[in-house]
């Protein structure tokens, strides 16, 4: 590892940003934790940041030479407002940076692929982590966890389609090394977990672990779309169904070796982390 500057964490309260963050502190680096309202990281310095308003990001980028970006969330093209921030990263002197994606779009594809496109050309050290579906997205605050809490039931477009579903705590180790190791990180990292899982494995899955049963409804994709439609952007909702119907026609049915290669350690199975979470009371 390499004694860093200042790494600004984007999405310090998400998902990623905020296990990033934390990993980031333990490890003696300056994290300044972004967010609307500033992020409340314990160790790192909160700043106010809001990808729609270019006044917060002047300040956000004071000192900082590595940058973590979790593109805005909901956004169907983040690249509108995330390449005039890095333009003015590069220009403010940020050396490196790692942008979290997906295993679903490519370099050049919708969504955060334009901006994995545009990084060679901003940053001389970068990386795109482009992890699989989240574990959390089951036992957090995500729909998923949310219908399952409620009415004990998964909805997915996904048939019998397998993902390779990974823990957040293995995509922020990668993060961390991207950021901080001494030479140019990996530039393309597709993260998954040990293995692939349908849908059905994972609703029996958190059956045996919660003691509550729960089961796979599996909709169409028209279904599935016009059911995210009540809750985002049309063609945010059309995105994200396709996603399931990539899915159910096994594009996420694979598995890589990243975590072990990176971190030096195997990725956490899925009945693992549903352990895990459950016995923190999540």
């Amino acid at each position: 590892m390499t004694t860093t500057g200042t790494t600004l964490v984007t999405g310090a309260t998400g998902t990623t940003g905020s296990r990033t963050a934390a990993r980031l502190v333990a490890a003696g680096h300056r994290v300044r934790a972004a967010g609307r309202r500033g992020a409340a990281v314990p160790g790192a310095e909160p700043v106010r940041f809001d990808w729609y308003d270019p006044a917060t990001h002047g300040t956000a980028l004071d000192g900082v030479d590595r940058l973590y970006l979790v593109p805005p969330v909901g956004d169907a093209d983040p690249a509108a407002v995330m390449l005039p921030f890095l333009r003015q990263a590069g220009a403010a002197g940020v050396r490196r940076a790692v942008l979290l994606s997906s295993s679903a779009i490519a370099e050049g594809g919708p969504a955060a692929g334009a901006v994995h496109r545009a990084l060679p050309g901003l940053f001389d050290q970068w990386a795109v982590l482009r992890p699989s579906w989240f574990m959390q997205n089951f036992t957090g605050t995500h729909a998923h966890a949310d219908s399952i809490r409620e009415s004990g039931t998964l909805l997915t477009a996904t048939g019998n389609g397998r993902v390779g579903f990974v823990d957040a705590d293995d995509i922020a180790a990668v993060a961390v090394r991207a950021l901080t190791d001494d030479r140019s990180p990996d530039t393309d990292l597709v993260l998954t977990g040990p293995e692939a899982l349908s849908h059905d494995d994972i609703a029996a899955i958190m059956t045996e672990v919660t003691g509550r049963p729960v089961t796979h409804r599996q909709l169409s994709y028209e279904a599935l779309r016009e059911r995210l439609a009540a809750y985002a952007p049309p063609e945010f909702a059309a995105l994200l169904a396709g996603l399931d119907r990539a899915i159910a026609e096994g594009a996420e049915d694979r598995t890589t070796d990243t975590v072990l290669r990176v971190t030096g350690r195997p990725p956490h199975g899925f009945r693992e982390v549903a352990e895990r979470e459950r016995a923190a009371g999540r």
